[in-house]
């Protein structure tokens, strides 16, 4: 029941968006706080508390500045995208797994268990291609490949954290991307090439920095059987490759042709794709069960993402125009007046402050995207959102209450502290001296 309701919501949001009915974004919004209701009872202890006091706090804060019902029923809708994201991009997965494409992963990685350079760089390289598709679910995907293998915790806290990081900073399919750009009024295709570009930067840089840790701490190479690289594998990478570009490209182009928020765009695509997968490949056989367990399974374990997600983003919207968030507000735009670098580093820290003793990205990224206008801080749109990305992704990487975090640091049976800092630690001083050094240049 609470699947059709989560489902129900993303379908009516999506509606409304093309509608604009007000009564829409009523029945939409008490879908949405009743899904929240429905999770609280489900999710994790940490996260189910934390929620619950982010939006107790961020209800109480939005009631106390006088908007009354309409200011909440705003907060709420303003998050719904998000949720109709992370709810249906999942679909995305299903033609992926009967086309084939992971067993063709699986294979490449096998092959390069002897050589833990290469298999670091295909590690992080297949979630830099597919964690802007399946976020936390190509971590969990790599994993099953790999699990058996016991590999080394350092090996795998830092081909994690690096490949999937990366994707924070460019992918539209993720919610900080979507976010930012949508809070700051942004058209992806203005902000794509400079995503894309750091990211591919971030990811050489964590390769090299590999190379050099395993050089100084040589990884034990166990005997093990090379199966070959057939043809049918290398065709199927390539063309995994290109549903990735074709993914990417599409929604660019379809943002260009109609002006619609990425978001909706992407939504659409992940409930698309799948149907056309169906009609070309004919295997409905195949397909219907994958989308009902993608409606009894997938949907129903969205509870922590549900309560986190709406919890801070109601905070987030609720902290705008208090005097709190005024005050850093205006903190800020002095800072940058006198030093952009100053300004960025300060963002960073107020950031990783936050994230770090556990509230949520969207709430100390969301609230600064809504309060900070680039025009006031003398600084471009573009620079704006590239830093509040690439200090989203910092804090992913390094907030042990980060999902990312939480999920390597199990895999690799190390504590959160020791994933981020520990194994990533100089990689993600380095990205952000290098992300703070090119905002500044370019302003």
């Amino acid at each position: 029941m609470r699947s059709y309701l989560i489902i129900g919501m993303c379908v009516i949001f999506l509606i409304q968006y093309f509608l604009k009915l007000q009564w829409l974004e009523y029945t939409v919004v008490t879908l949405s706080l009743l899904a929240f209701l429905g999770s609280t009872l489900k999710a994790d202890k940490f996260p189910r508390w934390l929620g619950i006091i982010m939006m107790t706090a961020g209800l109480l804060i939005e009631w106390n500045k006088d908007t009354g019902i309409e200011g909440i029923s705003e907060g709420i809708f303003l998050i719904l995208p998000l949720l109709s994201l992370i709810t249906l991009s999942p679909l995305l997965s299903i033609p992926l797994r009967l086309g084939g494409y992971f067993n063709s992963i699986s294979v490449l990685l096998r092959n390069l268990l002897l050589h833990p350079k290469k298999l670091y760089a295909g590690i992080s390289g297949t979630l830099f291609l597919l964690t802007p598709i399946l976020n936390l679910g190509s971590v969990r995907i790599i994993n099953e490949f790999l699990e058996e293998l016991k590999l080394p915790s350092a090996l795998s806290a830092k081909g994690y954290i690096v490949g999937f990081a990366t994707a924070v900073m460019w992918s539209p399919y993720f919610a900080s991307v979507s976010l930012v750009l949508l809070y700051l009024n942004i058209p992806y295709k203005d902000y794509i090439i400079y995503g894309i570009g750091f990211s591919l930067l971030s990811l050489v840089i964590g390769n090299v920095l590999f190379a050099i840790w395993e050089k100084r701490h040589p990884l034990t190479k166990e005997a093990g059987v090379k199966v070959p690289l057939e043809k049918q594998h290398q065709k199927q990478l390539v063309k995994l490759v290109f549903f990735v570009i074709l993914l990417i490209g599409s929604c660019l182009v379809i943002e260009h042709i109609t002006n619609w928020s990425m978001i909706v765009i992407v939504c659409l695509v992940s409930i698309i794709i799948p149907l056309i997968f169906g009609i070309v490949s004919k295997r409905w056989y195949e397909l219907i069960p994958r989308l009902v367990d993608f409606r009894d399974r997938t949907v129903s374990m969205l509870n922590n993402e549900i309560m986190l997600f709406m919890s801070a983003g109601m905070l987030a919207f609720a902290m705008k125009g208090t005097a709190a968030a005024n005050g850093v507000s205006d903190f800020l735009t002095t800072l940058a007046h006198q030093s952009v670098l100053l300004f960025a580093i300060a963002v960073m820290v107020i950031v990783l402050c936050i994230t770090y003793i556990g509230i949520h990205q969207i709430a100390a990224v969301g609230a600064l995207a809504m309060q900070l206008n680039a025009v006031e801080l003398g600084i471009s749109n573009i620079s704006l959102a590239l830093l509040l990305l690439l200090t989203w992704s910092i804090s992913t990487a390094l907030s042990p209450f980060s999902g990312l975090n939480l999920m390597v640091s199990r895999i690799a049976g190390v504590s959160g502290v020791q994933t981020g800092l520990r194994y990533n630690g100089l990689h993600l001083f380095i990205i952000a001296v290098i992300g703070i050094g090119v905002i500044s240049v370019i302003g």
